[in-house]
């Protein structure tokens, strides 16, 4: 199905700024405002595809709170939002949200990341197709520039060059490296017409970043942490200039945090400046209720229903796992200086990160000898089946 990017979109109108609530939950705590930054970033990106249905119901994307929850995260210093045209309208109702909070919150305030490359229908990564992407973006989130554009879910469209789809795959930086593609001396070579492909989007991508200025930043983002950099190194080395950032999910949680291998890689090898992770809560198969279409192995799903029974033993309300899930990801990324995307829909979501990432940067939960023991009696429930830094494969 061909992706119409001229097509009128849906409306979702909102109340006068003076009509919609602005009570004391809507008020950050003042000692649990952000401070630290990475690179430019907070320390929590907000993750818009929330703002869809993918995650929530009509009534609740096409109401208020939304916007309720966006001024809250600008007030607490979440001044970076993530979307895409493939999260159904989140691109509409962020972009209507923020417009309508222009007098507090000015564009200049806070950054845009959005997407290219994936729709709700298909993959197009053609130039023509980046091109009425972008102009698109620009229009729905009211904007004559975006800070940062992605190519989204790139191992879908590339060459994966993966030796097996589903494991650990940490070897990719020693004895499999070959295997990989990732030996030095494999360096800028290609494959397929697949990675073709990746270089004449980002080659589109670099374009309306250095000669038009729609862009500020471009970066690529995907699941497979091997295959992110093997086509980093391959855009430095054949475009003669590096992405400036790469995203991954699903890769530093309380089940795989092979990240914190890679993370090292992407700067020196590919001139990468910044690395962001996203899905601290690995698709939601760290909750009570996890999708029923999760593409983690059945080993993993079921050791993750056990760690939320387990969890109960310190929380019966059911948001012990979750809790301690981002807990653990605000650990470690704060220690390798990674930014994390969130996924936010609500005042009270936006409230509980915060204070999830002050009780581990103000507080030192992470030194705390029963909230270490909590991290390593989940993690074991994992290395029983094998499956701790396990990598499922493309969902």
């Amino acid at each position: 199905m061909v992706v119409h990017f001229d097509a009128p979109d849906p409306d979702y109108p909102l109340p006068l700024i003076n009509e919609i609530p602005d009570e004391d939950a809507d008020k950050p705590k003042e000692a649990y405002k952000l401070t630290t930054t990475l690179n430019g970033f907070p320390a929590i990106i907000f993750g818009a595809a929330t703002f869809s249905r993918i995650y929530n119901e009509t009534d609740h994307i096409s109401g208020v709170t939304p916007l309720r929850a966006a001024r809250l995260a600008l007030r607490y210093g979440i001044n970076v939002f993530d979307t895409s045209p493939f999260y159904g309208d989140s691109e509409i109702i962020l972009g209507n949200a923020l417009r309508a909070l222009g007098p507090e919150f000015p564009r200049h305030s806070y950054t845009l990341i959005s997407k290219v490359g994936r729709y709700p229908t298909e993959f197009d990564y053609t130039p023509d197709a980046i091109e009425s992407s972008i102009a698109r973006s620009l229009r729905r989130l009211h904007t004559d520039y975006l800070d940062v554009v992605y190519l989204h879910d790139v191992e879908f469209v590339a060459d994966e060059k993966l030796p097996r789809r589903g494991g650990n795959h940490v070897a990719a930086l020693g004895e499999e490296s070959e295997q990989y593609g990732l030996n030095e001396n494999q360096e800028g070579e290609t494959y397929t017409d697949k990675d073709h492909k990746i270089l004449s989007a980002v080659k589109k991508l670099f374009e309306l970043r250095d000669d038009r200025g729609v862009i500020k930043r471009v970066g690529i983002s995907g699941f497979p942490l091997p295959t992110l950099l093997r086509l980093a190194i391959l855009i430095q080395k054949r475009l003669g200039k590096p992405v400036d950032l790469v995203m991954s999910y699903c890769h530093l949680t309380l089940q795989n945090s092979t990240l914190e291998h890679f993370k090292s890689e992407f700067g020196p090898r590919a001139g990468v400046k910044q690395v962001i992770t996203a899905s601290p809560i690995a698709m939601a198969l760290l909750r009570p209720s996890p999708l029923q279409a999760h593409p983690a192995p059945l080993e993993i799903r079921e050791a993750a229903k056990r760690a939320v029974q387990l969890s109960e033993e310190w929380d019966a309300s059911g948001t012990g796992l979750p809790d301690l899930a981002l807990q653990y990801t605000f650990a470690r990324a704060r220690e390798i200086g990674v930014p994390v995307a969130v996924g936010l829909s609500t005042l009270e979501e936006v409230h509980a990160s915060v204070k999830a990432w002050h009780d581990v940067d103000v507080e030192g939960l992470a030194t705390k000898e029963e909230w270490g023991a909590r991290v390593k009696s989940v993690q074991d429930l994992f290395r029983d089946v094998q499956m701790l830094d396990y990598s499922w494969a493309t969902p």
